[in-house]
């Protein structure tokens, strides 16, 4: 069974010294309740958590998997019981607004808590994971009543929230939806129609479940300007606020799914559901955005502690192993064999999951940095650069890292060879776990065409520039910092040179569109590993001072270093294939015929 270790050390590295985490709390209004003795205690706390009450439960639950008994879900054995844990400690309300139930904290405190679920159970995580977006959606859409009756208990935990968008015939492509809304008496509406791959839209965890459904009413246009957002609880509230009538909402089917089985991933069917609309008519789509734009974050999270989690289970196994000799030399010479962390093959696989995990999460506490200051900054400018950075970065955090999280818990599994196939080390769990983050909540794809198209492109590359122009400055201060050169040489060039690969594709996409289809995936991975070359290099800036002015944690610094040294000459070098992808166009993507695609086996 896998084990797992809050990296508490990593976590406070980065909020404390790289991020300066204290000073950014004391510039929130209210923040000055995150003192550093606050946040190491919930950190410590919700560390505990994930390791006692989360990890044990992770590989069972992956192996009962969640039953559909009369049209009710009962998740694995535990499960409830560790909700109700959570519930009790106050978790659900950690970053919500005291006015609803919640504590106040600030958002980037729920981000680095959330990390922690993902690393030890991320079946029973997406339990929770949407509750948060359901409220956020209400307290900025939804009616006073609305908000009355339902984001108290969203904060508290007693009632979770799902987000019921896809439908079997239109995927991403929201405009094709046929789930239909129709007035009835007062407020309410009639909501008929089915959803698929709908994370917990039923289970036994909580008392209430509250859906935030997409649906059309009768009089809208066509495509993605005709979709509303409706509230439609599974139990009605009854005068006292109380689960009441049961209302026409039911789980037809749970998936059969290649991984978090844990969780139920359900067919909700609404057969003249009663609900409520949120926002105005029509706008739903601008709603829900409130709240998919949360859970790409949280999916890039996810990503994270994935990849955590395999890092440190692989390390664990490559330090016992036994397997040959080192090719310089026996290094355990009273064993019968070294430990395989000795060869430098396995040391690339463990190097490469380490520096994904701490590049991953520099970025995420960077992202959640900004998602402070757009929730709770009191300087409009500060809060419009954060917005924009935050657009420009929630798809290269939702796509960049589960992409390299898939990768690390790979590496996890070839770390452990054979065994890492086999069910019971839990390796091979995390790989199929891994798998979905790619997918839900906009894949990769989608999240590359957003980047380019829609953040970049659209914006003719102003976005962009407030970054790199970051990034130019930090190189422009650092570049005659001794022991700097060899982290911020190289950055500059790719800075300057995302910039040339920007202009290029949108010179391109002037005269053929698809060009931007062509570019983009290429395109947004080159720009997760500029990113993260940013981070490290910031990185070694903060452990080069602290080893400076003398510590006695230098092998932290010098180690973090090292892995900084690893990924600028191991990882980063990949931009150099994505940019010769990007530049060569689409012209063989699109020279093939769609009937041409099967000669060879088709008849």
């Amino acid at each position: 069974m896998p084990d797992y270790q809050a990296p508490l050390r990593d976590l406070r590295f980065v909020m404390d010294e790289l991020l300066d985490y204290p000073a950014h709390y004391a510039r929130l209004p209210g923040g000055e309740e995150a003192d550093p003795e606050v946040v190491a205690a919930i950190l410590e706390e919700g560390g505990r958590f994930a390791r006692e009450v989360l990890a044990p439960l992770n590989l069972s639950g992956d192996q009962e998997g969640c039953r559909l008994e009369g049209g009710e879900v009962k998740a694995p054995k535990g499960f409830k019981e560790a909700y109700r844990q959570y519930v009790d400690g106050g978790w659900p309300g950690l970053a919500a607004d005291p006015a609803h139930g919640g504590q106040g904290l600030p958002h980037s405190l729920a981000m680095a808590l959330n990390e922690m679920i993902a690393s030890a159970n991320l079946a029973w995580g997406m339990y929770p994971g949407l509750s948060h977006g359901a409220a956020d959606a209400l307290r900025h859409h939804g009616t006073d009543d609305q908000k009355a009756t339902y984001l108290a208990k969203l904060v508290e935990g007693v009632w979770t929230g799902t987000m019921c968008l896809t439908e079997p015939h239109c995927g991403t492509d929201l405009g094709l939806i046929k789930t239909r809304a129709v007035p009835t008496d007062g407020d309410a509406y009639e909501i008929s129609g089915t959803k698929i791959f709908i994370s917990a839209g039923e289970h036994d965890l909580a008392e209430n479940i509250v859906h935030l459904v997409l649906a059309k009413l009768p009089d809208a246009p066509e495509g993605s300007r005709g979709i509303s957002l409706f509230v439609v609880p599974k139990y009605l509230p009854d005068e006292a606020g109380r689960p009441g009538e049961r209302n026409g909402v039911s789980c037809g089917a749970l998936e059969h799914k290649m991984g978090i089985h844990g969780n139920a991933t359900c067919v909700m069917n609404f057969d003249g559901a009663r609900g409520f609309l949120v926002g105005a008519p029509h706008k739903g789509l601008a709603c829900m955005f409130t709240m998919m734009n949360a859970a790409r974050i949280g999916v890039g999270i996810q990503g994270l502690g994935l990849a955590e989690t395999g890092f440190q289970n692989a390390l664990t196994y490559a330090r016992d192993r036994l397997q040959m000799r080192s090719l310089a030399g026996a290094k355990a010479a009273d064993k019968p064999a070294d430990p395989i962390i000795v060869h430098p093959d396995v040391r690339r696989m463990l190097l490469t999951q380490k520096a994904f995990a701490e590049g991953g999460r520099m970025l995420v506490l960077y992202t959640a940095q900004l998602v402070d200051v757009v929730e709770q900054g009191g300087d409009p400018a500060e809060r419009e650069r954060a917005e924009t950075l935050l657009g420009l970065l929630t798809p290269i955090v939702k796509a960049f890292l589960t992409e390299t999280g898939f990768e690390a818990t790979n590496e996890a599994v070839q770390v452990f060879g054979g065994h890492g196939y086999i069910q019971e080390w839990g390796m091979e769990q995390l790989v199929r776990d891994a798998r979905i983050t790619r997918l839900y909540e906009g894949t990769t794809g989608i999240q590359a065409l957003d980047l380019l198209g829609r953040k970049i492109l659209t914006s003719q590359g102003e976005t962009l520039k407030v970054f790199t122009k970051e990034i130019h400055k930090f190189c422009q201060a650092e570049q005659a910092t001794p022991g700097m050169a060899e982290f911020v040489r190289p950055l500059a060039k790719l800075n300057a040179e995302w910039g040339e690969l920007t202009m290029g594709v949108g010179m391109k996409a002037m005269n053929d569109r698809e060009e931007v289809g062509a570019a983009s995936v290429d395109y947004l991975m080159y720009a997760g590993y500029v990113t993260l070359a940013y981070l490290f290099a910031r990185a070694v800036r903060q452990a080069r001072a602290a080893l400076e002015a003398g510590t006695g944690e230098a092998a932290f610094y010098r180690t973090k270093i090292a892995t900084a040294r690893f990924y600028f000459e191991r990882l980063l070098p990949r931009t150099r294939g994505h940019r010769q992808a990007i530049e060569a166009g689409g012209d063989s993507l699109m020279a093939i015929s769609a009937d041409d695609f099967g000669l060879g086996f088709e008849p």
